[in-house]
């Protein structure tokens, strides 16, 4: 009785905030998952009603919690909690100097920082750009275990030549292996989401294979993946200023059959077509939306 009075004190789900708690039992779990360690300073993103901020700040050595919601914040931050910081801010929008000087104040000396969240499933995505971005940028990062639409973790680990295969998959794993961790039902989360979760964890590294401008691959493969349907010859040509005779050459230079779709490229082929592009195609943008097509 006394956790169910707990509860009804707590802020509610905000529907705009795609807000699903996670629940108690199913937090343990995912505590297990993580693995933190006393040495370990944490990054959580999304900490709501703190299932899962409680148990890691108690097995770890520190935590700043990123919360946007300003009710959720607050309430945390009046629990006063040992070891945990609570930064209410937008994770999306925050800069990445506020995000270094919170988690440097947060653990002193540390070495790098581990990230952990329930993200919510409207910006799952680009939570995960985020990341990529953070680490490409310099800030120590080892590894990211968070909870995700089922649907979206499918995407992070499929094969070349599915459906499940695109720009996420290459550009997350480009900087990052990824490991399926456990599976969620709907019932872990109140209010109960109408889909299944999956944790992954998200190991970081240099980019692999190495390529000369990563900003460029991520915008030949938005371009390529915007055409997915069609050949790699035609796919190309959303990227501004391409030309067929250039597209062909590029793809003969990487040894890339024309006639392939995007979708069946490996991520080492997509490197190489990038690369083969880089002399003459470096600071201009796709025909198509920035937004990475996901």
């Amino acid at each position: 009785m006394p956790e169910r009075t707990d509860r009804v004190r707590r802020p509610p789900a905000r529907k705009r905030f795609g807000q699903h708690f996670l629940e108690p039992a199913w937090a343990r779990k995912v505590i297990a998952a993580i693995d933190p360690r006393r040495t370990d300073a944490f990054l959580e993103i999304g900490p709501g009603h703190g299932a899962i901020t409680r148990p890691l700040a108690e097995a770890a050595g520190s935590v700043v919690a990123c919360e946007i919601d300003r009710h959720l914040a607050a309430s945390l931050r009046s629990e006063q909690l040992p070891r945990v910081q609570v930064l209410e801010a937008d994770f999306l929008k925050v800069s990445p100097a506020d995000l270094a000087d919170a988690l440097a104040a947060s653990a002193p000396g540390a070495a790098g920082y581990r990230v952990a969240g329930n993200l919510p499933y409207n910006v799952g995505s680009p939570i995960l750009f985020k990341l990529i971005d953070l680490s490409r940028q310099g800030l120590p990062v080892s590894d990211a275990t968070v909870m995700l639409q089922r649907e979206v973790a499918e995407r992070l680990l499929a094969s070349p030549g599915t459906g499940d295969y695109g720009v996420l998959t290459v550009l997350i794993r480009h900087r990052a292996t990824v490991d399926r961790l456990l599976n969620l039902p709907p019932g872990a989360f109140r209010p109960a989401p109408k889909v299944q979760s999956t944790v992954v964890r998200l190991r970081f590294h240099p980019p692999d294979p190495p390529v000369r401008d990563e900003t460029l691959l991520s915008r030949i493969v938005g371009a390529a993946f915007s055409r997915r349907r069609k050949t790699m010859g035609n796919a190309m040509l959303a990227y501004e200023g391409l030309t067929p005779a250039r597209a062909a050459s590029a793809l003969a230079d990487a040894r890339v059959d024309p006639v392939r779709r995007p979708e069946t490229l490996t991520l080492e082929e997509l490197c190489r077509v990038a690369d083969a592009l880089e002399p003459d195609l470096r600071g201009k943008t796709t025909k198509s939306a920035s937004t990475p097509v996901l």
